[in-house]
């Protein structure tokens, strides 16, 4: 009964494929050009870049004041992001979850919805979310430390000609190389 069940299951991923299939990636310079225009028009409209360690700021401190609104007001981060009022109607938040949505639509559109871990053929499924959960937490301690999430840095500061941005940005591909050169062995 089982290897009918698995049988059915392969024939139903052969239909879907042959029926919907994937479509191909967007351009890589197409793609760059699109992302300078909604930076660009974030700065015209808004008045500022992009970025998004703000919005999962603005969540935190909306949840600290939640559960303790004392350490809350007395605490200078958390007063910065509660001085303006209820912190989640600010716009970085709705940028992210406009990011989350319109990802998700787009992937929808181009038949690439899947749930799956990609993980090479030499690491197991929890070593590779044990890996992405530390890689995670890393980018947003250094978001914090940096001042600013790589679209913030990167995009906005480096539009901007920023030149801790542009250092930021090499620190990122030099350090993304080395640790790509230590762990490749997991994916090759």
């Amino acid at each position: 009964m089982e290897e009918k069940g698995q049988e059915n299951l392969e024939t139903t991923k052969a239909f879907h494929k042959e029926s919907f299939p994937e479509k191909p990636y967007w351009n890589p310079y197409l793609a760059g050009i699109g992302l300078g225009i909604v930076l660009l028009l974030a700065f015209v409209i808004m008045g500022r870049g992009l970025g998004a360690s703000g919005a999962v700021s603005s969540v935190v401190a909306t949840g600290v004041l939640k559960i303790a609104p004392e350490h809350a007001q007395n605490n200078e981060f958390y007063r910065n992001y509660l001085s303006a009022g209820n912190p989640l109607k600010d716009w970085l938040v709705f940028e992210v979850l406009g990011v989350l949505v319109g990802g998700f639509i787009s992937g929808i559109f181009a038949n690439r919805v899947k749930f799956k871990i990609e993980k090479g053929p030499k690491i197991t499924n929890t070593k590779r979310l044990i890996f992405a959960t530390i890689g995670g937490a890393l980018m947003g301690i250094g978001a914090k430390l940096a001042g600013g999430c790589t679209s913030g840095q990167a995009l906005t500061g480096g539009s901007l000609l920023n030149l801790g941005s542009w250092l930021f940005m090499l620190s990122v591909f030099a350090g993304g190389y080395l640790i790509a050169y230590l762990f490749r062995r997991f994916w090759l």
